[in-house]
């Protein structure tokens, strides 16, 4: 026992260093409405053990989120996140529909990139049904001088509706939604200072679009840089730079037409069954295609038996003495040519000519005998080596 709890208690110590838990974080939001909600940093920060020895010393540590469904191993398809840096603070964004509602439990961990300590917390987000808010006019405009971590601030989205509201005349409108130009097939922008991804943003009111936006869709020539800007584009310059050539407007006011089925071809009536065609109703032989198949490929298997067959017995007697004829001719060619190397060499035993100085053994350069001593010009000197020195020891037989 003493040693269990010699093990136990650090463990319990390594447990709380490395990993701390948060309370959970409860967030009502309604369906339809933006949602925001960030993730900071330094409230992360004191769940690090080794921020709680600096005696709460808020230092510029770089920390990481990771955010995911309860499990799951991403979060819900309506839920985005975003952090530019490290040194930036985590953001998840987005707007849920009517089939999110209910409860969703998202698992926060930060993780220190210095001592690699991590944190977490569970943010619990109530997706509540919507209270007539229903609107009927919905407006979405192209930012292009903003990304999407800069619009996302609570202060940022109240001054692009009041900018907004103040050309619509209405009152305050709602945001509906804020989506990066990335997530719509946007291209990353190149390394230039001042070059920013875009944003999209969506506004909604029940009061009808004001004309300068209805004049921003009708006209194609408003899409040109040279024209003078509209009113809308003074309202919202120089903060925001809107692309009005990519202006949408939602008018959700009509009824939408109920979709009616015509009657034709290929509908079935209500009543009556399907009366399938009498062909398909008789019984088909299928014997004449089962003898066919199996007949054919026997019949063809069988004849290039045979004709192997044939090959291998048959004509094995003619092979036979071809090959016996082949060798006869090599013996033959083989004896012609041992007789003439017998015959040549009977002919070099019986020459008494004189030989060429060039095929005589060595001799005497100072007397000029043309004959090596002790030899006589009738031996047989075919068999007398050219150097006599590979017989015996040369000698001088006439001394100085």
């Amino acid at each position: 026992m003493a040693l269990d709890r010699v093990w136990i208690y650090p463990s319990a110590v390594f447990l709380t260093t490395i990993c701390s838990i948060f309370a959970d974080q409860n967030v009502n939001h309604k369906a339809g409405i933006f949602f925001v909600h960030v993730l900071k940093r330094d409230y992360f920060q004191k769940g690090f053990h080794s921020f709680q020895e600096a005696q709460g010393i808020i230092t510029s540590t770089p920390i990481t989120f990771n955010t995911n469904l309860q499990g799951c191993p991403d979060r819900p398809g309506w839920l985005r996140f975003i952090q530019r840096t490290a040194y930036h603070d985590g953001i998840l964004y987005g707007t849920p529909t009517m089939r999110d509602v209910g409860q969703k439990i998202i698992e926060v961990t930060a993780v220190n990139r210095k001592t690699f300590e991590t944190t977490r917390e569970n943010v619990i987000i109530n997706v509540e049904e919507p209270e007539d808010l229903k609107f009927s006019y919905h407006a979405e405009f192209y930012v292009k001088n903003r990304n999407v971590e800069e619009v996302l601030p609570l202060e940022m989205q109240q001054y692009f509706q009041a900018r907004v509201a103040r050309t619509w005349g209405s009152d305050p409108l709602t945001m509906i939604n804020i989506t990066s130009a990335l997530d719509r097939g946007g291209r990353v922008p190149l390394p230039i200072q001042g070059r920013k991804e875009g944003v999209y943003v969506q506004v909604a009111s029940n009061a009808p679009f004001p004309s300068c936006l209805e004049e921003e869709v009708l006209h194609d020539e408003q899409c040109s840089d040279q024209l003078e800007p509209t009113s809308c584009e003074d309202t919202l310059s120089p903060l925001f730079i809107i692309d009005w050539c990519r202006i949408l407007l939602i008018d959700k006011s009509k009824p939408d037409l109920p979709d009616v089925d015509v009657p034709g071809d290929g509908i079935l009536t209500d009543s009556g069954e399907y009366d399938p065609p009498s062909d398909f109703l008789e019984n088909r032989d299928y014997y004449l295609d089962y003898v066919v198949t199996i007949t054919v490929p026997l019949a063809i298997g069988l004849l290039l038996s045979l004709i192997l067959a044939y090959i291998m017995c048959c004509r094995r007697e003619g092979l036979e003495k071809r090959n016996a004829k082949t060798s006869d001719i090599q013996l033959v060619h083989h004896h012609s040519i041992q007789d003439d190397i017998n015959e040549l060499r009977n002919l070099a035993k019986s020459r008494d000519a004189l030989r060429p100085l060039s095929t005589l053994p060595m001799f005497n350069a100072r007397t000029g005998e043309r004959a090596p001593p002790r030899l006589p010009f009738n031996s047989d000197t075919s068999r007398v080596p050219l150097i006599l020195d590979q017989q015996e020891q040369h000698c001088d037989p006439y001394p100085r």
